[in-house]
């Protein structure tokens, strides 16, 4: 199970939407209440972020332990393909939101994700390809 290249693409997926729980994705004023402030988008900033977040991380996880059903782990990574593009969108979003918004290093976070599970789901796709030659050898 960890030897296959499309597991440690799912570990680098969880790693990445995980440590966007805690870095920022962007950082600018706002305006709160007719007053500037000084914030911070993190993953845990908006409640639909928190729930997508949340979600791709327990389903990259979920897809690393369905190594022997590869049909349907290739499906659930295009589920997750979507949800990280959901992601990417949603910061962007936020962002712009901000009166100064600049990107922070971290902004690489969600679309590290999004590769992950599109690399994840090429490995996948060449697995179950390289078992059905393998079939029809019989």
């Amino acid at each position: 199970m960890i030897q296959r290249r499309q597991t440690l693409w799912l570990l680098l997926t969880a790693v990445s939407v995980f440590l966007s729980f805690f870095f920022p994705f962007a950082s600018g004023k706002a305006v709160v209440q007719a007053r500037e402030t000084f914030k911070q988008i993190k993953a845990d900033s908006d409640f639909i972020l928190l729930i997508t977040n949340g979600l791709s991380l327990l389903l990259s996880i979920f897809i690393i332990f369905l190594y022997k059903n590869r049909p349907l782990q290739m499906r659930l990574c295009l589920v997750g393909i979507l949800i990280s593009a959901v992601i990417g969108f949603l910061f962007i979003r936020q962002m712009n939101l901000l009166i100064q918004g600049t990107p922070a290093l971290f902004s690489v976070l969600p679309f590290l994700a999004l590769a992950g599970y599109v690399l994840a789901f090429r490995d996948i796709r060449k697995d179950e390809r390289l078992v059905k030659s393998l079939e029809k050898l019989r």
